[in-house]
């Protein structure tokens, strides 16, 4: 069975650090386009993050840009999202999705999706 499994969700302070992991069962990402997306209550599912197949080209929201960093590692079929100096509005779920082909903010155009991982920035 094919799915994605994000995992390094928590409960964190205001300007501390956390790294999500999406790791991949089933089918090689070496193919996949990845985006981080991330729903908070009450909201839509919005794009927070995405990376190339290769991890040659990625890009970010402008909320998170500077603070956040996207990577893979192919050889273990993982991608990865260094978040920084986290904020009380970076609270939401976290999901992974991966699609073929460039990168789209539209969540609709994912065929892959993982369950979600819970980020929680509070003092």
């Amino acid at each position: 069975q094919s799915q994605l499994v994000e995992s390094g969700g928590g409960l964190v302070q205001p300007g501390e650090s956390l790294r999500l992991s999406c790791a991949a069962s089933g089918f090689t990402l070496d193919y996949y386009t990845i985006g981080w997306f991330r729903q908070a209550p009450g909201k839509e599912r919005e794009g927070v993050s995405w990376i190339s197949n290769t991890g040659g080209n990625t890009a970010y929201a402008d909320s998170v840009k500077g603070r956040f960093t996207i990577a893979r590692d192919n050889a273990k079929n993982t991608v990865y999202l260094q978040m920084n100096d986290l904020k009380p509005e970076d609270t939401a779920v976290y999901y992974c999705a991966a699609k073929i082909g460039f990168r789209s903010y539209y969540p609709a155009n994912y065929n892959y999706w993982g369950q979600g991982t819970q980020v929680t920035v509070s003092s």
